[in-house]
């Protein structure tokens, strides 16, 4: 397969630089999703969830495996940057692609201002001298000088922070396990994946519209698909290793944790946002508080918001070119291989946010509740796209791939919407009739919504 040539038939010409491998989209994908995020949410899911933390991450993880194959179909199809964007526009139509990608820029404009508002959080509780805003604009400039400066460097700096979280992990891990083997916590039980006493479907999939979040970021690998050396097979098959490796770490790691919890009572009444850490110490003593606390601040405020900054920046790029937003967002830099524009402005636009949000006390949940909405509702139309683009179109026989698979992933999907929270709805709901908006605005001034031709023999199916 030569991706370059299907990219120029896409009407496009080859600007990003490849010498993105299998292990780079993997390593990129995981720190993305970061291997230690329940850290920071896991009291969050732990409330929500009813005490079976373990089941919102196992059905969490099941639903997006869906996903990532319906994921892997469209990037086979259109191998290009813009991820859902791209496939909802020429796999359905441009104007629903439009949509799409403003619901999904919902997600990826402002999960790096999550990201850099918790990690700034964290770093205060360990350092008060230093407010929560200082904090916030020192992570986002060491983040942007080093995304401006290619995507080989953003890879190799990924590959040493993820190390760093794994080993965290790993001491968290074990010196839980030998706690529970000397007594301390409730000792080994099922009752995080399962308690008959507080189940039910609905609080199962309120507390997967939260745990969720930690798995944000595998889609971002089809991001790099222009820039990926085996090209769309290879961002596909990245995509489902990356996913479901993390899906067994985030599984272990609250599992321990919610044996471990001081108090579980009270937890299920009150995320007290310090849950995970709290655990740590009775597995540990307050080093390994101190130690989980630390990691939390640094791998959300560096490694996953490094990748985050990567992934947005391709989504403006992609939707620039086909200028259905700023032409100076399409600029690459000649030196680097990078959309230089589009990386500053998600700077400027994660320290303005960022800084307001921590003026809040709701901060965190606020730009929860949309980041989640905006990826949910993305995910959806991309399960559509596939049925659309393979079965309606092209009369497809494989009926699991490109039918039943995709439904099963979509009705999952619109069970976590419809049990999310009142706020994130509400929200959702305002940004899409914005887009609206925004979408009869350019048909107005003669800009609807188009893509690319593909030239002929393009192959793509």
């Amino acid at each position: 397969m030569r991706t370059q040539e299907k990219v120029e038939r896409f009407g496009y010409r080859q600007e990003l630089r490849r010498g993105v491998g299998l292990t780079d989209l993997v390593f990129y994908g995981l720190v993305f999703m970061v291997p230690i995020a329940p850290f920071a949410i896991f009291g969050l899911v732990y409330s929500r969830s009813g005490g079976m933390p373990v089941l919102a991450y196992l059905v969490g993880m099941i639903a997006l495996l869906f996903t990532a194959a319906s994921y892997a179909q469209m990037v086979k199809a259109f191998p290009l940057s813009g991820s859902v964007y791209n496939y909802a526009s020429r796999g359905i139509a441009p104007p629903v692609g439009f949509l799409t990608g403003w619901m999904v820029l919902l997600d990826y404009i402002l999960l790096p201002c999550l990201l850099y508002l918790i990690a700034a959080k964290s770093m205060n509780s360990l350092v008060p001298g230093v407010p929560v805003w200082a904090w916030l604009v020192v992570f986002v400039a060491v983040n942007t000088v080093i995304n401006l400066r290619g995507i080989r460097m953003t890879i190799k700096l990924t590959r040493v922070l993820i190390v760093l979280e794994l080993i965290v992990l790993a001491l968290f891990l074990l010196i839980g396990l030998w706690a529970l083997l000397q007594g301390e916590g409730r000792g080994f039980s099922l009752s995080p994946l399962f308690d008959p006493g507080t189940f039910s479907w609905p609080i199962v999939f309120a507390a997967v519209s939260v745990a969720v979040l930690s798995f944000l970021g595998f889609d971002g690998i089809s991001m790099l698909v222009e820039e990926s050396t085996g090209g769309s097979a290879q961002v596909g098959r990245a995509m489902r290793l990356a996913l479901m490796l993390a899906g067994v770490l985030f599984i272990a790691q609250v599992w321990v944790a919610a044996l471990l919890v001081p108090d579980p009572a009270g937890l299920l009444v009150k995320d007290t946002g310090t849950a995970f850490y709290d655990a740590a110490a009775v597995a540990g003593g307050e080093w390994l508080g101190q130690l989980t606390t630390t990691a939390t601040a640094l791998a959300w405020g560096l490694a996953n918001t490094l990748v985050a900054q990567v992934a947005v920046s391709r989504l403006l790029y992609a939707m620039a070119r086909d200028r259905q937003l700023p032409s100076f967002l399409a600029k690459v830099s000649v030196r680097h291989s990078v959309p230089a524009n589009a990386i500053v402005l998600v700077s400027l636009v994660s320290v303005g946010l960022g800084v307001w949000t921590a003026t809040r006390a709701d901060g965190v949940d606020f730009l929860t509740s949309l980041v989640n909405m905006g990826a949910m509702v993305a995910f959806v139309v991309l399960h559509v796209s596939v049925i659309v683009h393979y079965v309606v179109r092209r009369g497809s026989n494989d009926l699991w791939k490109h039918l039943v698979a995709p439904l099963i992933g979509m009705t999952i999907l619109i069970l976590v919407v419809i049990n999310a929270n009142v706020l994130a709805q509400v929200v959702g709901l305002i940004w899409l009739g914005a887009g609206a908006v925004v979408l009869i605005t350019l048909y107005a001034l003669g800009r609807r919504p188009t893509v690319q031709p593909v030239t002929a023999g393009s192959g793509h199916s």
